[in-house]
This record gives structure tokens, sequence and C-alpha cells, in this order.
């Protein structure tokens, strides 16, 4: 009978995860579901004075929005009582024992460390991504496993946890390499057998340095609230290292777990940026229809448009989401006066309107003249292409700058904004008029 193949995440709660974190647990959980396995969430959190709460509770959130879903999940620290257990065990054994050391910070205290009794051997184990690898385990010397019988570390309790848990693959970042020796070397000490080990490649920043919080690296979550879908954000995690051998690029989820293997992972470090993420965003963003676009859309809305109306964004839906990469630029656009003047009419200097080397006299008479000419368009089929057909001659007739930008900067107040037909068609005929009436008798 074929083993039931058991992967997990183990994140530490003391900080924000970047892409990197997230994306060893996303090709844990995909390598599982790959092969009809089992995925776990363990969440250590056995350094007490750097572990919180609200970092555990991110976690949960991040793999909730994304989708990832966990099969079982554990807390280290409840796992302790088995800790000391097996610790206890191993120094009866003598596997381990205690050495009776000066505590590090000067004070003269002598304290209880539990190190592991190394047996000096080489150690080799092949690695699911690089192959082969050996380690003459005596440079690391009898190693500390505990600083005493109720505190054990890393080591010992990954490996502790790892065995009970019946994790059968440990895939994980190419840092936990050097780590891999210890933990057999505590596998074997302890008659557990081996599980398989996989180290992924770094992550690496544009500058191709190791990305990493203290480099300002951002965190998954904050992706999130800058309004990344979350189905985009996968996406590009995931093939971050990773590619199925195809031209294929968009997967949802269910494409990823039948695609995902380990044999595809790239063995160098892969570059995560933010344009490829905007791209990917863009994407997935196509894909909405205009209900799940406005009711992302007013999640980013800020207060001062919080009235606007979804006759209203139905109509901007386009106008933003072609000048968006992500939802939480619907904010800056609002700031910088991009939205506002749909809702209310803006505040227009009248020596704007005027194109380039034109008059105003001309301005005026433009404008004018394109009222007369959009007055004669029935309102039931007001759209940009009648409005368009029906100013359209006339701007190529006298000087499309000379028209055309009259109208939109009267519409918008705004040297960038939508063409003007756009513009009239979303602000509907009477709205259109009105203001370019306004503008005319000032002219």
């Amino acid at each position: 009978m074929t083993q039931q193949i058991v992967t997990r995440f183990a994140p530490s709660p003391t900080g924000h995860m970047h892409t990197g974190s997230y994306r060893t647990a996303f090709f844990a959980y995909l390598y599982a579901k790959r092969h009809g396995g089992k995925f776990i969430l363990r969440i250590e959190d056995t350094d007490k004075e750097r572990s919180k709460q609200e970092y555990t509770d991110e976690i949960f959130k991040v793999f909730e929005t994304i989708g990832i879903s966990y099969d079982e999940k554990y807390i280290q620290s409840e796992n302790l009582p088995r800790h000391r257990e097996l610790l206890q065990k191993m120094i009866a054994d003598g596997t381990a024992y205690v050495s009776k050391e000066e505590a590090k910070d000067g004070s003269g205290v002598i304290k209880d460390i539990i190190r592991f009794k190394n047996p000096n051997k080489v150690v080799v184990f092949e690695d699911l991504i690089r192959g082969p690898i050996a380690t003459d385990t005596t440079d690391l010397g009898d190693f500390v496993l505990a600083k005493n019988i109720d505190e054990p570390l890393f080591h010992l309790a990954v490996v502790i946890d790892d065995h009970d848990e019946g994790i059968t693959h440990v895939i994980r970042a190419e840092e936990h390499i050097a780590n891999t020796p210890r933990q057999i070397l505590i596998h074997e000490a302890l008659g557990f057998g081996l599980p398989r080990y996989g180290h992924l490649p770094l992550v690496l920043a544009p500058d191709k340095t190791k990305m990493s919080k203290r480099k300002g690296a951002i965190p998954v979550v904050e992706y999130l609230e800058r309004g990344y879908l979350p189905a985009a954000l996968l996406n590009a995690i995931c093939l971050c290292g990773w590619n199925p051998g195809t031209e294929q690029e968009l997967f949802t989820r269910e494409e990823l777990e039948k695609a995902f293997d380990l044999d595809k992972v790239q063995k160098a470090g892969a570059i995560f940026n933010e344009e490829k993420l905007n791209w990917f965003n863009r994407e997935y963003i196509k894909k909405m229809n205009a209900d799940e676009l406005i009711s992302v859309i007013k999640n980013y809305l800020p207060e001062s448009l919080a009235s606007i109306s979804d006759e209203m964004l139905r109509k901007l839906v386009s106008v933003i989401t072609e000048r968006i990469s992500s939802f939480g630029e619907i904010r800056e656009m609002a700031d910088q006066g991009e939205l506002g003047y749909f809702i209310e009419k803006p505040d227009v200097d009248l020596a704007k309107v005027v194109w380039k080397t034109d008059t105003a006299k001309n301005a005026k008479a433009h404008l004018a003249k394109a009222i007369a000419l959009m007055e004669s368009v029935d309102e039931h089929g007001w759209n940009s292409t009648t409005v368009k057909e029906a100013v359209w001659p006339y701007a190529e007739e006298v000087g499309r700058g000379n028209v055309l930008w009259p109208i939109r900067f009267a519409l918008s107040g705004r040297d960038k904004s939508p063409d003007p037909f756009t513009l009239a068609d979303i602000l509907g005929k009477k709205e259109t008029l009105a203001r370019l009436n306004d503008v005319c008798e000032k002219l």
C-alpha cells in the first residue's frame, strides 16, 4: 500500500510574512494536493517573547482569503508535554545530556542546558529538488536541544512534531538545508523514520538579493489590503520559480493543484516583482463582470465618493479598470481628482478651455456649435458613439483639438481625463449640456 503524502507549513508568528514564506506554504499545499495527500498548518509559537497572536491571526486570514485550506491545524506550544517526554527519554537513553553552563548574559548564573550527543557521522540525504547532499556532522559538535527540560529549541520540537503529525515530505526554504543534518540525527536518535526533504530556492528582491522583512519586503497581507485579487496573488507567487513547462500563465487554484510538481521548480533563486503581479492582477480584473467589479470598487471608494450610485459606477467601471493595476489605486485616483468631477460639476479654469493657440472667442463658438449638434441626439439613444457621430464631422472640418479639447475640459475641468465622448456618455445628455452651456456662457 502506497503511503499517503503529508506536507506541512510551519511558520513562526513573529512578524508579517512576505511572498517568499507564502510561496513555501503554497508549494507544500500544491504538492500534497497533486498527489492526493494531506496538508497541515502548524503555528510554531514556542518563541514566547516574539510570537504574537496578531501574526497568527494574519496567517489564518491570508490562507482563508487566498483560498488555501489545510486538513489539520496544530499550535506547537500545545505539544510541550510531548516534547518534554521525549527529551527525558533521550537523556535516559544517553543520546542527550544535561550540561551545566554559565548563562551568556554575563550574570554568572549556572544553568542546565541540554545538548545532543553527536555521533560525529556523515549524514547524506536525497533532496527532492537538489539531489544528494552530504554533511560531516562532526563540525556541529554537541549542539543544544533545549534551554532546560521545559524549553526545547527549534530542532527538537520540529522533529517530534513532524513525526507525531505524520509528515512524509518537508518542503521548505533553502536556508533550512543546514538544519537538516541536525534534524536527521535527532530522528535517528529517537528511532523515527525520516521524511523526504525538498529545499526551495530563495525568492529574491528585484535587486537579486534575498527577500526579507528587514529589507522592506511587502507582507502578503498588505498586497491584499492594497486591492490585489487573491487569485492574482496566488498565481503570481506560484509562478515565481516554477513553471508548468507550457505557455500557460493564468491558473485557477484547481488547475495549479493538477499541474504542480517539484520537478518543475527551478534550482536558482527567482525574482518576485510587482510589475508581474500587476500584470496578473489586470488579467484577473478583465475576467470580472460588471457586478463583481462594482462590488469590489465600492470597498475602495473614499468617503467623499460614498454617495455615488450603482448606475454611475456601472458607467465608470471601464474608466476605472483601464487605469488601475490594483483596486487600492482607486483611492489615489479619487485623491488626485480623477473621479470627483463625475459626481459634482468641476470648477473649470476658463483659461485652460482654449486649445493651444486658439482664442477664447473661437472656443466659445466651437462649444456653442457642439451644444447644438449634441442637442439633436435623442436622449434615449445617447451614448459615446452617437455623440461622436454628431460632433466628429464638425471637429474634422475646423480642427479636432480646437473642438474636442474645449468639450473635454469643460466637462472634466482637468488636463487629463477620458475622451469627450466617453465623458458625455457617462454624464448623460442633461448634465453634459448643462456643463457645456455653463462654460460657454462664462467664456
